[in-house]
């Protein structure tokens, strides 16, 4: 099942942020797109739930150096 989230996130402050957060996710297995805004401070993941899950989604977004904020 395909699900789409946009999760919170302190600490981007550039592209380079976008680019770190949207690496780890993508190399996520079932992460299918990941959009990453700093000036919004939110990300948009879809992923197929079958593979991965938000908790996975979140641990990266952390261990890339940010705040989950959901």
């Amino acid at each position: 099942m395909i699900e789409s989230v946009v999760i919170s996130v302190t600490g981007m402050k550039c592209g380079g942020c976008e680019t770190n957060v949207t690496d780890k996710l993508e190399a996520i297995d079932g992460v299918l797109s990941v959009k990453a805004s700093h000036k919004e401070g939110a990300v948009r993941v879809e992923f197929d739930a079958e593979k991965t899950g938000l908790d996975t989604i979140k641990d990266a977004i952390t261990d890339a150096g940010f705040t989950v904020t959901d």
